[in-house]
């Protein structure tokens, strides 16, 4: 036996450090189950790209070349490589740092929109893309986050001071990226700035009038949509059978679900299917389909399950939230990543007509995952919080 404060011999006492490192502080903060979600997207994908990468080698391919079948899955492994250290380098900023770059961000990649016409490439009929020499990126993918948070921080204004008009510059900022995203043409990104841009108006406190006003002229935005925008029309009359003769074949939504419920619920195995193969651009727009076939319905039902529950994690996390500002960007990010989920999913499902949107973190594209990481990273960001604040009332002694 030992008495109390004899030292054993053989052992040395350590020294705790009372300071944590910058890394331990950022790892106690971070949403590290938020986290782990976004890392299950990207691990999805990568298998989802790899069943898919075949389709769309064999349509690059040709008498001459012929592609790698898994050439588009190592393109995806190295932009996950690159994205995932830029998402976690962006969430160790503190909150003030997170926007003023996502605010120069905007003014940047707002920039780079102009220029599409000028220095933009067309890709399947539309001009969307720079090209730089070795690289090639979609301004419209940077620019979605990080205008968020720049709409987030003007709104959040407001509650200093009512009489800034920050409704109507916003309101002339979207409408403005609006036209020019409509001249590309680009109507699913154009959708999904003003989706954002409605929500965080909702947030900001405006009246319900505003915004039955504004839900009247997006009513009206669709209707001239339908009238002036003919590859929009001619999307919509083919979801709706309208002018569509008996021998004319499925339509690319038709084509999706028939692939997506081909595999029933547990799949035909990876590899296995076989409907893919007719899909148009299996690695990127209808790669749920693939999924659906290849994995099973059940597969599809888990990953609209984890979308959800990185919706429901932010908003439990915004609970006890004051700050409008985080409010607004953490809604405006998951709002932006929701929507363009349930865009891809809808079409695939055959709930919406056909339209070029991206699986968020699952399907191809170098400028899509790099943006989609660049908004994550500024979501955890936003949401870091000390997990020992808050919790205990801090009860101030008198002296006596």
């Amino acid at each position: 036996m030992f008495r109390a404060g004899e030292l054993v011999k053989g052992f040395k006492t350590r020294t705790v450090p009372r300071e944590r490192t910058a890394l331990a502080i950022w790892f106690w903060e971070i949403d590290r189950v938020l986290l782990s979600l976004i890392v299950a997207l990207m691990a999805i994908g990568l298998v989802a790209v790899a069943a898919a990468s075949p389709v769309a080698a064999i349509d690059r391919s040709t008498a001459t070349i012929a592609v790698n079948p898994l050439l588009y899955f190592w393109r995806q492994l190295m932009w996950v490589f690159i994205g995932l250290p830029i998402m976690l380098v962006i969430s160790m900023l503190p909150r003030q740092q997170a926007r003023r770059l996502a605010t120069f961000g905007a003014v940047f990649f707002f920039v780079m929109l102009l220029f599409v016409p000028v220095l933009g490439s067309t890709v399947n009929g539309a001009k969307r893309w720079i090209d730089l020499p070795g690289f090639r990126f979609q301004p419209s993918e940077f620019l979605k986050p990080v205008y968020v948070v720049t709409l987030a921080w003007l709104l959040s204004l407001r509650g200093k001071d009512e009489n800034l008009p920050v409704i109507p510059l916003t309101g002339v900022m979207t409408a403005l990226i609006g036209l020019v995203l409509m001249r590309q043409p680009d109507f699913g990104q154009t959708v999904i700035f003003c989706a954002c841009w409605g929500v965080l108006l909702l947030l900001s406190g405006v009246s319900m009038r505003f915004i039955g006003a504004m839900g009247g002229l997006a009513l009206v935005g669709l209707v001239a949509v339908y009238m002036f925008y003919e590859n929009g029309r001619q999307r919509v009359n083919d979801f709706l059978g309208i002018g569509v003769s008996l021998d004319s074949g499925p339509d690319q939504t038709d084509l999706a679900f028939r692939t997506i419920t081909h595999g029933g619920f547990t799949g035909v195995g990876p590899g296995g299917g076989q409907h893919k193969f007719r899909l148009p651009e299996a690695h990127t727009d209808y790669i749920f389909s693939v999924i659906g076939e290849e994995f099973g319905l059940l597969a599809c039902i888990a990953i609209a399950c984890v979308y959800l529950a990185i919706i429901v994690r932010v908003l439990l996390r915004l609970l006890d939230e004051e700050d409008s500002f985080i409010i607004l960007a953490a809604a405006g990010l998951t709002t932006q990543l929701g929507v363009q989920a349930i865009i891809n999913m809808g079409v695939n499902a055959q709930i919406f007509p056909s339209k070029g949107m991206t699986l968020p973190f699952i399907s191809y594209g170098g400028s899509s995952m790099l943006a989609l990481c660049i908004g994550v990273g500024l979501l955890l960001a936003f949401t870091r919080r000390n997990p020992f604040m808050g919790r205990h009332t801090v009860v101030k002694w008198s002296g006596r």
